[in-house]
């Protein structure tokens, strides 16, 4: 490797391992928070109590919020992994 493609290399082998990084430690807190939505209404939060709802609008809210971490952290780790292999793919 010559120069600046070596330098390009490592400088997205380097962002890639960052949002790898970001997107697992987003992937706690995230799931925390999506799990607190989902339960019932307790003091100041407002809960979306999918256990025992009658609403398909609420069903169907819950099952969005539901799959909605598996999608964003997927993106993101799909996002650090093609930051990484871009440059070697190209060329």
């Amino acid at each position: 490797m010559n120069g600046k493609k070596g330098q390009i290399i490592f400088y997205s082998l380097m962002v890639g391992v960052v949002v790898f990084i970001v997107a697992l430690a987003l992937a706690s807190p995230i799931t925390d928070s999506i799990g607190s939505v989902m339960n019932e209404t307790s003091g100041d939060l407002v809960g979306l109590n999918c256990t025992s709802t009658d609403s398909n609008f609420i069903k169907a809210t819950c099952v969005v919020t539901d799959i909605t971490p598996f999608y964003f952290i997927g993106f993101l780790l799909f996002l650090a992994g093609a930051i990484v292999t871009a440059k070697w793919m190209v060329g």
